[in-house]
């Protein structure tokens, strides 16, 4: 995320499965990474109508954050390393971003929340998410697949290991949950 809360392109971003996150949050402070805190994540995932844009791997998300709420539209055009695009910026409202898009014809498809813990070190964001009924996985993102490749060895990932799937794709084919017919995803509903 830019200072000004904005961004829009590529993402570059890897994902390591099943990791040990208690080791994980060790070798983080061994390498002096800076801890910007965990917190829960709420999330609304807005599809079109038709859910044109769930077989297209498109979708808009709404994050509350703490005190932010954060627009974000995703488009996953390749299970690669940067083969997702992004738009994403602040808003002021959670609720009035909602009520916007239901007006204008999209659907509040999905409520869903992860626990993310946030650490940053050599320019990549290091971001290990605990979702409902899966085993925590960490999340790299940064500039580049080679500024990744060096922090993922720097912590004892293996990149054979790297998994490109965006998350969705991962809960429902790695864990089997389907994610994509739920409507609540969250630590204390699954429906």
């Amino acid at each position: 995320m830019t200072e000004s809360g904005s961004k829009g392109g590529l993402e570059i971003e890897a994902r390591f499965l099943g990791i040990d996150k208690k080791n994980l949050i060790e070798a983080l402070a061994a390498l002096k990474a800076t801890d910007h805190g965990e917190n829960m994540l709420n999330e609304v995932i807005i599809y079109d109508e038709k859910l044109d844009w769930l077989k297209q791997g498109k979708f808009l998300r709404l994050r509350q954050l703490c005190t932010r709420t954060i627009l974000s539209y995703k488009e996953h055009q390749k299970h690669t390393v940067d083969g997702t695009y992004e738009i994403e910026f602040n808003v002021g409202s959670l609720e009035k971003a909602q009520l916007l898009f239901e007006k204008i014809g999209f659907i509040a498809y999905r409520h869903q929340q992860k626990l993310r813990h946030t650490f940053s070190y050599k320019d990549v964001t290091i971001d290990i998410d605990t979702w409902p009924k899966i085993p925590p996985y960490v999340e790299l993102e940064g500039e580049s697949e080679v500024a990744l490749k060096h922090v993922a060895q720097d912590l004892g990932l293996d990149w054979k290991n790297a998994v490109f799937e965006n998350a969705r794709v991962v809960i429902e084919t790695r864990y089997n949950i389907p994610l994509s017919t739920l409507r609540w995803f969250t630590f204390d509903r699954m429906e």
